[in-house]
Protein backbone atom coordinates (compact mmCIF):
# COMPACT_ATOMS: atom_id res chain seq x y z
CA UNK A 1 0.00 0.00 0.00
CA UNK A 2 1.13 3.55 -0.65
CA UNK A 3 1.96 5.86 2.23
CA UNK A 4 0.67 9.34 2.95
CA UNK A 5 3.01 12.30 3.10
CA UNK A 6 2.72 12.33 6.86
CA UNK A 7 3.62 8.64 7.03
CA UNK A 8 6.71 9.42 4.97
CA UNK A 9 7.76 12.33 7.18
CA UNK A 10 7.37 10.18 10.30
CA UNK A 11 9.69 7.58 8.75
CA UNK A 12 12.49 10.18 8.54
CA UNK A 13 12.52 10.67 12.31
CA UNK A 14 14.68 7.62 12.90
CA UNK A 15 17.91 8.99 14.35
CA UNK A 16 19.80 9.00 11.03
CA UNK A 17 23.26 10.57 11.20
CA UNK A 18 23.25 13.63 8.92
CA UNK A 19 25.91 16.30 9.33
CA UNK A 20 25.78 19.93 8.16
CA UNK A 21 28.03 22.87 9.05
CA UNK A 22 29.84 20.88 11.72
CA UNK A 23 26.67 19.89 13.55
CA UNK A 24 24.57 16.75 13.57
CA UNK A 25 21.03 17.32 12.32
CA UNK A 26 18.56 15.91 14.82
CA UNK A 27 15.49 15.90 12.58
CA UNK A 28 15.57 16.60 8.84
CA UNK A 29 11.80 17.20 8.84
CA UNK A 30 12.21 20.22 11.12
CA UNK A 31 15.70 21.55 10.35
CA UNK A 32 15.66 24.76 8.23
CA UNK A 33 18.15 23.21 5.80
CA UNK A 34 15.88 20.29 4.91
CA UNK A 35 12.30 20.70 6.13
CA UNK A 36 10.77 22.38 3.06
CA UNK A 37 12.26 19.86 0.64
CA UNK A 38 11.13 17.02 2.89
CA UNK A 39 7.68 18.56 2.67
CA UNK A 40 7.90 18.68 -1.12
CA UNK A 41 8.75 14.97 -1.19
CA UNK A 42 5.87 14.30 1.20
CA UNK A 43 3.56 15.98 -1.29
CA UNK A 44 4.66 13.43 -3.91
CA UNK A 45 3.59 10.63 -1.59
CA UNK A 46 0.25 12.36 -1.04
CA UNK A 47 -0.30 12.63 -4.79
CA UNK A 48 0.16 8.87 -5.11
CA UNK A 49 -1.70 7.99 -1.91
CA UNK A 50 -4.93 9.92 -2.28
CA UNK A 51 -5.46 12.44 -5.07
CA UNK A 52 -6.89 12.76 -8.55
CA UNK A 53 -3.50 11.52 -9.80
CA UNK A 54 -3.58 8.25 -7.84
CA UNK A 55 -4.83 6.13 -10.78
CA UNK A 56 -1.96 7.43 -12.93
CA UNK A 57 0.70 7.04 -10.25
CA UNK A 58 -0.26 3.63 -8.88
CA UNK A 59 -1.47 0.21 -9.94
CA UNK A 60 -2.41 -2.73 -7.73
CA UNK A 61 -1.61 -0.67 -4.65
CA UNK A 62 2.01 0.20 -5.55
CA UNK A 63 3.71 2.98 -7.47
CA UNK A 64 3.94 2.23 -11.18
CA UNK A 65 7.72 2.55 -11.05
CA UNK A 66 7.76 -0.76 -9.16
CA UNK A 67 5.87 -2.72 -11.84
CA UNK A 68 7.83 -4.59 -14.49
CA UNK A 69 6.57 -3.28 -17.85
CA UNK A 70 5.29 -6.03 -20.13
CA UNK A 71 4.40 -3.95 -23.18
CA UNK A 72 4.77 -0.61 -24.91
CA UNK A 73 1.56 0.49 -23.21
CA UNK A 74 3.09 -0.26 -19.81
CA UNK A 75 6.09 1.95 -20.64
CA UNK A 76 3.75 4.78 -21.58
CA UNK A 77 1.86 4.33 -18.30
CA UNK A 78 5.13 4.51 -16.35
CA UNK A 79 6.14 7.66 -18.18
CA UNK A 80 2.83 9.32 -17.37
CA UNK A 81 3.43 8.56 -13.70
CA UNK A 82 6.99 9.96 -13.90
CA UNK A 83 5.56 13.10 -15.53
CA UNK A 84 3.08 13.80 -12.73
CA UNK A 85 5.83 13.71 -10.11
CA UNK A 86 8.25 15.70 -12.28
CA UNK A 87 5.68 18.45 -12.76
CA UNK A 88 5.20 18.72 -9.00
CA UNK A 89 8.75 20.11 -8.68
CA UNK A 90 8.95 21.64 -12.18
CA UNK A 91 11.70 19.13 -12.94
CA UNK A 92 14.04 20.33 -10.17
CA UNK A 93 13.83 17.24 -7.97
CA UNK A 94 15.91 14.70 -9.83
CA UNK A 95 16.19 11.72 -7.50
CA UNK A 96 12.56 11.38 -6.51
CA UNK A 97 11.52 7.95 -5.13
CA UNK A 98 10.51 6.68 -8.59
CA UNK A 99 14.10 6.97 -9.81
CA UNK A 100 15.74 4.18 -7.80
CA UNK A 101 12.40 2.35 -7.74
CA UNK A 102 12.83 2.02 -11.51
CA UNK A 103 16.32 0.64 -10.97
CA UNK A 104 15.11 -1.93 -8.46
CA UNK A 105 12.45 -2.99 -10.95
CA UNK A 106 15.21 -3.45 -13.51
CA UNK A 107 16.99 -5.80 -11.10
CA UNK A 108 13.82 -7.84 -10.64
CA UNK A 109 13.38 -8.18 -14.40
CA UNK A 110 16.72 -10.03 -14.77
CA UNK A 111 17.70 -11.40 -11.33
CA UNK A 112 20.04 -14.10 -12.64
CA UNK A 113 22.67 -11.41 -13.24
CA UNK A 114 23.20 -11.48 -9.47
CA UNK A 115 23.98 -15.19 -9.40
CA UNK A 116 27.73 -15.94 -9.46
CA UNK A 117 29.96 -18.83 -8.40
CA UNK A 118 30.92 -17.07 -5.17
CA UNK A 119 27.58 -15.52 -4.17
CA UNK A 120 23.94 -15.79 -5.20
CA UNK A 121 22.36 -12.37 -4.82
CA UNK A 122 19.32 -13.11 -7.00
CA UNK A 123 16.91 -13.88 -4.11
CA UNK A 124 18.11 -10.74 -2.32
CA UNK A 125 17.58 -8.58 -5.42
CA UNK A 126 14.01 -9.85 -5.73
CA UNK A 127 13.42 -9.34 -1.99
CA UNK A 128 14.87 -5.82 -2.24
CA UNK A 129 12.42 -4.92 -4.99
CA UNK A 130 9.51 -6.46 -3.09
CA UNK A 131 10.46 -4.72 0.17
CA UNK A 132 10.59 -1.32 -1.46
CA UNK A 133 7.34 -1.77 -3.38
CA UNK A 134 5.28 -3.18 -0.53
CA UNK A 135 6.62 -0.64 1.97
CA UNK A 136 6.34 2.25 -0.51
CA UNK A 137 9.85 3.22 0.55
CA UNK A 138 12.05 5.98 -0.78
CA UNK A 139 15.20 4.26 -2.10
CA UNK A 140 18.34 6.29 -2.76
CA UNK A 141 21.86 5.34 -3.82
CA UNK A 142 25.56 6.20 -3.79
CA UNK A 143 27.31 4.35 -6.60
CA UNK A 144 30.36 6.48 -7.45
CA UNK A 145 33.81 6.29 -5.90
CA UNK A 146 35.25 9.48 -4.37
CA UNK A 147 37.36 11.67 -6.69
CA UNK A 148 40.62 11.14 -4.85
CA UNK A 149 42.91 9.71 -7.52
CA UNK A 150 41.13 8.61 -10.68
CA UNK A 151 44.43 7.39 -12.18
CA UNK A 152 44.39 4.51 -9.68
CA UNK A 153 41.91 1.69 -9.22
CA UNK A 154 39.94 1.33 -6.00
CA UNK A 155 42.49 -1.08 -4.51
CA UNK A 156 45.46 1.16 -5.44
CA UNK A 157 44.45 4.26 -3.48
CA UNK A 158 46.91 5.70 -0.97
CA UNK A 159 44.84 4.40 1.95
CA UNK A 160 42.83 1.20 2.21
CA UNK A 161 39.57 2.73 3.40
CA UNK A 162 39.01 5.57 0.92
CA UNK A 163 36.53 3.57 -1.16
CA UNK A 164 33.85 1.32 0.37
CA UNK A 165 35.20 -2.21 0.76
CA UNK A 166 34.56 -5.34 2.77
CA UNK A 167 36.79 -5.50 5.85
CA UNK A 168 35.28 -8.54 7.60
CA UNK A 169 32.86 -11.42 7.20
CA UNK A 170 30.59 -12.66 9.95
CA UNK A 171 28.05 -15.45 10.15
CA UNK A 172 25.21 -12.98 9.73
CA UNK A 173 26.74 -10.63 7.17
CA UNK A 174 29.66 -8.41 6.23
CA UNK A 175 31.35 -5.32 7.64
CA UNK A 176 32.15 -2.47 5.24
CA UNK A 177 34.29 0.64 5.54
CA UNK A 178 34.99 3.62 3.27
CA UNK A 179 33.12 6.32 1.33
CA UNK A 180 30.90 6.82 -1.70
CA UNK A 181 29.56 9.83 -3.56
CA UNK A 182 27.19 11.46 -4.63
CA UNK A 183 24.20 10.77 -2.39
CA UNK A 184 21.68 13.02 -4.13
CA UNK A 185 18.51 13.05 -2.04
CA UNK A 186 19.98 10.42 0.28
CA UNK A 187 19.22 12.35 3.47
CA UNK A 188 15.52 12.19 2.54
CA UNK A 189 15.47 8.45 1.76
CA UNK A 190 14.50 5.35 3.70
CA UNK A 191 17.18 3.04 2.31
CA UNK A 192 20.43 3.64 0.46
CA UNK A 193 21.93 1.22 -2.01
CA UNK A 194 25.73 1.32 -2.08
CA UNK A 195 27.57 0.00 -5.12
CA UNK A 196 29.75 0.88 -8.10
CA UNK A 197 28.37 1.74 -11.51
CA UNK A 198 31.75 2.15 -13.21
CA UNK A 199 33.86 -0.91 -14.12
CA UNK A 200 36.27 -2.21 -11.51
CA UNK A 201 39.62 -3.85 -12.15
CA UNK A 202 39.81 -7.62 -11.45
CA UNK A 203 42.06 -6.90 -8.47
CA UNK A 204 39.37 -4.68 -6.90
CA UNK A 205 37.45 -7.71 -5.67
CA UNK A 206 37.20 -6.39 -2.09
CA UNK A 207 35.45 -3.30 -3.47
CA UNK A 208 33.11 -5.31 -5.71
CA UNK A 209 30.18 -5.22 -3.34
CA UNK A 210 26.65 -3.84 -3.55
CA UNK A 211 24.18 -3.70 -0.68
CA UNK A 212 21.21 -1.73 0.59
CA UNK A 213 20.69 -0.66 4.20
CA UNK A 214 18.29 1.61 6.09
CA UNK A 215 19.48 5.22 6.39
CA UNK A 216 19.62 4.95 10.18
CA UNK A 217 22.06 1.98 10.15
CA UNK A 218 24.73 2.42 12.87
CA UNK A 219 28.05 3.65 11.48
CA UNK A 220 26.43 5.23 8.41
CA UNK A 221 27.19 8.96 8.13
CA UNK A 222 25.96 11.52 5.57
CA UNK A 223 28.05 14.66 5.16
CA UNK A 224 25.79 17.23 3.52
CA UNK A 225 26.93 19.92 1.13
CA UNK A 226 25.84 23.52 1.63
CA UNK A 227 22.08 23.75 1.88
CA UNK A 228 20.55 26.20 -0.59
CA UNK A 229 17.28 25.82 1.27
CA UNK A 230 18.95 27.11 4.43
CA UNK A 231 20.30 30.11 2.52
CA UNK A 232 16.91 30.94 1.00
CA UNK A 233 15.29 34.05 2.45
CA UNK A 234 11.69 33.12 1.61
CA UNK A 235 9.61 31.34 -1.00
CA UNK A 236 8.97 34.74 -2.61
CA UNK A 237 12.69 35.49 -2.89
CA UNK A 238 13.91 31.95 -3.64
CA UNK A 239 10.90 30.01 -4.93
CA UNK A 240 12.84 26.96 -6.15
CA UNK A 241 15.82 26.61 -3.84
CA UNK A 242 13.63 27.11 -0.77
CA UNK A 243 11.48 24.08 -1.64
CA UNK A 244 13.32 21.77 -4.05
CA UNK A 245 16.90 21.46 -2.81
CA UNK A 246 17.23 17.68 -2.75
CA UNK A 247 20.75 18.01 -1.39
CA UNK A 248 23.84 15.92 -2.12
CA UNK A 249 25.80 14.11 0.56
CA UNK A 250 29.00 12.14 0.93
CA UNK A 251 28.30 8.72 2.42
CA UNK A 252 30.83 7.39 4.92
CA UNK A 253 30.71 3.84 6.27
CA UNK A 254 32.49 3.35 9.59
CA UNK A 255 32.46 -0.42 10.10
CA UNK A 256 28.86 -0.75 9.00
CA UNK A 257 27.35 -4.20 9.46
CA UNK A 258 25.30 -5.40 6.47
CA UNK A 259 23.18 -8.56 6.87
CA UNK A 260 23.66 -11.14 4.13
CA UNK A 261 20.06 -10.74 3.02
CA UNK A 262 20.80 -7.09 2.13
CA UNK A 263 23.81 -7.93 -0.06
CA UNK A 264 23.13 -7.96 -3.81
CA UNK A 265 26.60 -8.45 -5.30
CA UNK A 266 29.67 -9.71 -3.49
CA UNK A 267 33.32 -10.11 -4.45
CA UNK A 268 32.59 -10.22 -8.17
CA UNK A 269 33.58 -7.27 -10.37
CA UNK A 270 31.49 -8.52 -13.29
CA UNK A 271 28.28 -8.79 -11.27
CA UNK A 272 28.78 -5.41 -9.56
CA UNK A 273 28.97 -3.82 -13.02
CA UNK A 274 26.40 -5.92 -14.90
CA UNK A 275 23.67 -5.30 -12.33
CA UNK A 276 23.39 -1.74 -13.66
CA UNK A 277 24.13 -2.20 -17.34
CA UNK A 278 22.94 -5.70 -18.26
CA UNK A 279 19.63 -5.50 -16.40
CA UNK A 280 17.12 -2.80 -17.43
CA UNK A 281 18.16 -0.72 -14.38
CA UNK A 282 20.12 1.96 -16.22
CA UNK A 283 17.70 2.46 -19.11
CA UNK A 284 14.89 2.58 -16.54
CA UNK A 285 16.83 5.39 -14.84
CA UNK A 286 17.06 7.22 -18.14
CA UNK A 287 13.35 6.80 -18.82
CA UNK A 288 12.48 8.55 -15.56
CA UNK A 289 15.21 11.16 -15.93
CA UNK A 290 14.41 11.92 -19.57
CA UNK A 291 10.76 12.51 -18.64
CA UNK A 292 11.86 14.86 -15.86
CA UNK A 293 14.29 16.63 -18.21
CA UNK A 294 11.55 17.17 -20.77
CA UNK A 295 9.37 18.63 -17.99
CA UNK A 296 12.16 20.90 -16.79
CA UNK A 297 12.69 22.31 -20.28
CA UNK A 298 8.96 22.94 -20.56
CA UNK A 299 9.14 24.95 -17.35
CA UNK A 300 12.22 26.93 -18.40
CA UNK A 301 10.75 27.70 -21.80
CA UNK A 302 7.53 28.85 -20.17
CA UNK A 303 9.64 31.07 -17.93
CA UNK A 304 11.30 32.57 -21.02
CA UNK A 305 7.89 33.31 -22.53
CA UNK A 306 6.70 35.03 -19.34
CA UNK A 307 9.90 37.09 -19.09
CA UNK A 308 9.76 38.34 -22.68
CA UNK A 309 6.09 39.19 -22.33
CA UNK A 310 6.84 41.11 -19.14
CA UNK A 311 9.67 42.92 -20.95
CA UNK A 312 7.30 43.66 -23.83
CA UNK A 313 9.75 42.02 -26.26
CA UNK A 314 7.88 38.81 -27.00
CA UNK A 315 6.79 39.82 -30.52
CA UNK A 316 10.18 41.14 -31.65
CA UNK A 317 11.48 38.86 -34.45
CA UNK A 318 14.82 37.99 -32.77
CA UNK A 319 12.99 37.14 -29.53
CA UNK A 320 10.38 35.07 -31.33
CA UNK A 321 13.19 33.15 -33.01
CA UNK A 322 14.86 32.53 -29.64
CA UNK A 323 11.59 31.23 -28.20
CA UNK A 324 11.31 29.03 -31.28
CA UNK A 325 14.75 27.55 -30.57
CA UNK A 326 13.69 26.80 -27.00
CA UNK A 327 10.45 25.20 -28.15
CA UNK A 328 12.52 23.09 -30.52
CA UNK A 329 14.63 21.93 -27.58
CA UNK A 330 11.49 20.96 -25.65
CA UNK A 331 10.27 18.95 -28.65
CA UNK A 332 13.69 17.33 -28.92
CA UNK A 333 13.60 16.27 -25.26
CA UNK A 334 10.06 14.93 -25.69
CA UNK A 335 11.04 13.07 -28.87
CA UNK A 336 13.79 11.15 -27.07
CA UNK A 337 11.32 9.92 -24.45
CA UNK A 338 8.76 8.82 -27.02
CA UNK A 339 11.42 7.26 -29.26
CA UNK A 340 12.93 5.25 -26.40
CA UNK A 341 9.48 3.86 -25.64
CA UNK A 342 8.67 3.13 -29.29
CA UNK A 343 12.00 1.32 -29.76
CA UNK A 344 11.40 -0.87 -26.71
CA UNK A 345 13.21 -4.19 -26.43
CA UNK A 346 12.38 -7.47 -24.77
CA UNK A 347 14.52 -8.18 -21.71
CA UNK A 348 16.58 -11.04 -23.08
CA UNK A 349 16.56 -13.95 -20.66
CA UNK A 350 14.36 -12.03 -18.24
CA UNK A 351 10.90 -10.56 -17.85
CA UNK A 352 9.08 -7.81 -19.68
CA UNK A 353 10.39 -4.99 -21.86
CA UNK A 354 12.65 -1.99 -21.44
CA UNK A 355 13.10 1.30 -23.30
CA UNK A 356 15.39 1.10 -26.33
CA UNK A 357 19.04 1.21 -25.29
CA UNK A 358 20.37 3.15 -28.26
CA UNK A 359 17.93 6.04 -27.88
CA UNK A 360 18.28 5.99 -24.09
CA UNK A 361 22.05 6.43 -24.24
CA UNK A 362 21.70 9.07 -26.94
CA UNK A 363 19.37 11.01 -24.64
CA UNK A 364 22.15 11.35 -22.10
CA UNK A 365 24.43 12.91 -24.70
CA UNK A 366 21.71 15.28 -25.85
CA UNK A 367 20.62 16.38 -22.36
CA UNK A 368 24.12 17.14 -21.08
CA UNK A 369 24.79 19.39 -24.04
CA UNK A 370 21.34 20.91 -24.45
CA UNK A 371 20.67 22.12 -20.91
CA UNK A 372 23.49 24.72 -20.73
CA UNK A 373 22.42 25.98 -24.17
CA UNK A 374 18.85 26.48 -23.00
CA UNK A 375 19.94 28.28 -19.83
CA UNK A 376 22.22 30.59 -21.82
CA UNK A 377 19.43 31.37 -24.27
CA UNK A 378 17.04 32.36 -21.49
CA UNK A 379 19.68 34.44 -19.73
CA UNK A 380 20.10 36.48 -22.89
CA UNK A 381 16.35 36.98 -23.11
CA UNK A 382 16.12 38.03 -19.45
CA UNK A 383 18.82 40.69 -19.71
CA UNK A 384 19.93 42.75 -16.73
CA UNK A 385 16.59 42.74 -14.98
CA UNK A 386 17.35 39.55 -13.10
CA UNK A 387 20.33 41.14 -11.34
CA UNK A 388 18.69 44.49 -10.53
CA UNK A 389 16.16 43.32 -8.00
CA UNK A 390 15.31 44.30 -4.42
CA UNK A 391 17.21 42.31 -1.82
CA UNK A 392 13.96 40.79 -0.62
CA UNK A 393 10.22 41.10 -0.82
CA UNK A 394 10.38 43.08 2.41
CA UNK A 395 11.33 46.16 0.37
CA UNK A 396 7.90 46.10 -1.24
CA UNK A 397 6.28 46.19 2.20
CA UNK A 398 8.45 49.01 3.56
CA UNK A 399 6.56 52.33 3.87
CA UNK A 400 9.43 54.38 2.37
CA UNK A 401 10.99 51.91 -0.06
CA UNK A 402 7.75 50.34 -1.31
CA UNK A 403 6.62 53.35 -3.41
CA UNK A 404 10.07 53.62 -5.01
CA UNK A 405 10.20 49.94 -5.88
CA UNK A 406 6.69 50.06 -7.34
CA UNK A 407 7.56 53.10 -9.44
CA UNK A 408 10.85 51.97 -10.93
CA UNK A 409 10.67 48.18 -11.13
CA UNK A 410 7.65 47.60 -13.33
CA UNK A 411 6.72 47.23 -16.96
CA UNK A 412 3.54 47.82 -18.99
CA UNK A 413 0.84 45.52 -17.69
CA UNK A 414 3.13 44.11 -15.00
CA UNK A 415 3.10 45.82 -11.58
CA UNK A 416 6.31 45.78 -9.57
CA UNK A 417 5.29 42.91 -7.31
CA UNK A 418 4.45 40.64 -10.25
CA UNK A 419 7.61 41.58 -12.13
CA UNK A 420 9.87 41.06 -9.11
CA UNK A 421 8.24 37.72 -8.34
CA UNK A 422 8.83 36.57 -11.92
CA UNK A 423 12.44 37.72 -12.10
CA UNK A 424 13.34 36.24 -8.72
CA UNK A 425 12.00 32.92 -9.98
CA UNK A 426 14.09 33.34 -13.12
CA UNK A 427 17.27 34.09 -11.17
CA UNK A 428 16.73 31.11 -8.89
CA UNK A 429 16.40 28.89 -11.96
CA UNK A 430 19.18 30.46 -14.06
CA UNK A 431 21.83 32.29 -12.07
CA UNK A 432 21.78 31.42 -8.38
CA UNK A 433 24.10 28.92 -6.71
CA UNK A 434 21.16 26.53 -6.77
CA UNK A 435 20.93 27.07 -10.55
CA UNK A 436 24.65 26.48 -11.00
CA UNK A 437 24.38 23.18 -9.19
CA UNK A 438 21.55 22.16 -11.54
CA UNK A 439 23.57 22.94 -14.64
CA UNK A 440 26.39 20.76 -13.33
CA UNK A 441 23.89 18.10 -12.29
CA UNK A 442 22.36 17.88 -15.75
CA UNK A 443 25.82 17.35 -17.21
CA UNK A 444 26.95 14.62 -14.81
CA UNK A 445 24.04 12.98 -12.99
CA UNK A 446 24.23 9.86 -15.15
CA UNK A 447 28.00 9.72 -15.15
CA UNK A 448 30.78 11.57 -16.89
CA UNK A 449 30.81 11.74 -20.72
CA UNK A 450 33.57 9.13 -20.92
CA UNK A 451 31.06 6.65 -19.48
CA UNK A 452 27.92 7.30 -21.53
CA UNK A 453 29.74 8.15 -24.77
CA UNK A 454 31.50 4.79 -24.69
CA UNK A 455 28.19 3.10 -23.93
CA UNK A 456 26.71 4.76 -27.02
CA UNK A 457 29.41 3.15 -29.15
CA UNK A 458 28.76 -0.23 -27.54
CA UNK A 459 24.98 -0.08 -27.84
CA UNK A 460 24.57 2.00 -31.02
CA UNK A 461 24.30 0.51 -34.49
CA UNK A 462 27.81 1.38 -35.61
CA UNK A 463 27.55 -1.37 -38.22
CA UNK A 464 24.75 0.41 -40.08
CA UNK A 465 26.72 3.66 -40.14
CA UNK A 466 29.88 1.94 -41.30
CA UNK A 467 28.16 -0.19 -43.95
CA UNK A 468 26.47 2.82 -45.54
CA UNK A 469 29.74 4.70 -45.83
CA UNK A 470 31.47 1.57 -47.13
CA UNK A 471 28.74 1.05 -49.74
CA UNK A 472 29.60 4.44 -51.18
CA UNK A 473 33.32 3.61 -51.23
CA UNK A 474 32.66 0.26 -52.87
CA UNK A 475 30.53 1.84 -55.56
CA UNK A 476 33.41 3.19 -57.59
CA UNK A 477 37.05 2.39 -58.39
CA UNK A 478 40.05 4.22 -59.70
CA UNK A 479 40.47 3.82 -63.47
CA UNK A 480 43.05 5.00 -65.99
CA UNK A 481 42.38 8.41 -67.39
CA UNK A 482 41.13 9.89 -64.13
CA UNK A 483 38.41 7.43 -63.20
CA UNK A 484 34.74 7.38 -64.11
CA UNK A 485 33.03 10.49 -65.38
CA UNK A 486 29.82 11.16 -63.46
CA UNK A 487 26.64 10.80 -65.48
CA UNK A 488 24.76 14.01 -66.22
Amino acid sequence: MTRSGQDYLESLRDGREVWLDGERVKDVTRHPAFRNTAGSVARLFDLAHDSAHTPVLTTDGVHRAYTIPRSYEDLVARRRAHKVWAQASYGFLGRTPDYMASGATGFAALPQVFTTESFDGAPNALAYHRRLAEGDLYPTFTITNPQIDRTRSASEQEEDDLVVRVVAERDGGIVVRGAKMIGTGAVFGNEVIVGTIEPLAPKDVEHAVCFSVPIDTPGLKFLSRTSYEAQARSVFDNPLSSRFDENDALLVCEDVFVPWENVLAYRNVDASFAMWWQTPAYVNFVHQAATRFWTKLEFLTGLAILITKANNTYELPPVTQAIGRLMGKVAQAKAFVLAAEASYENVEGGQGVRPGKEISFAQRIMAGELYPQAVQEIKMLAGGGVIQLPASGEDLLHPELGPLVRKYIRSPGHPAEDRIKLLKLAWDALGSEFAGRHEQYERFYHGAPHIYLVQQVWEGDTGACESLARACLDGYTLRAGGGERPAL
